[in-house]
């Protein structure tokens, strides 16, 4: 068999995972598409051990370590989604962001001297206008 076509297959479902990180905003879609992204990488790595025909299988061996390490980190990545979800409620990656920046701009010190009622109202009209974003 060519190596063509495990490589144009390796490539299409790399391609078909950096769209799913890059296009979806639900947190498990994105680590869905991040699996899937080293699952190409595997499939790489076999395909060419078998290609080169390598006494050590050095490619499938590495192919174990990826598996190993993708476990590891769907396990956590999904102890941290769930951590958020049931603190915001949602999943969405888009509300997390807006709420970070919103809870930085809340955190601004009100007693430093110099600060005028300019200020406070500035600060005032960002955090309403952050709050209209994220609703």
């Amino acid at each position: 068999m060519h190596l063509a076509y495990p490589a144009v297959l390796a490539a299409l479902l790399f391609c078909t995972g950096l769209y799913g990180v890059l296009a979806r905003r639900n947190a498990i879609l994105v680590l869905m598409s991040v699996e899937l992204m080293l699952n190409a990488v595997n499939f790489n790595l076999v395909a060419f051990d078998v290609w080169l025909r390598d006494a050590l299988h050095s490619g499938q061996a590495l192919t174990l370590f990826t598996i190993a390490i993708a476990a590891a980190e769907i396990g956590i990545g999904l102890a941290i989604v769930l951590a958020v979800y049931r603190n915001r409620g949602s999943s969405d990656i888009d509300r997390l962001r807006d709420t970070a920046e919103t809870d930085a701009a809340e955190a601004l010190p009100d007693d430093e001297p110099g600060t005028g009622t300019e200020d406070q109202a500035t600060a005032a009209a960002g955090k309403a206008k952050k709050a209209e974003a994220t609703a």
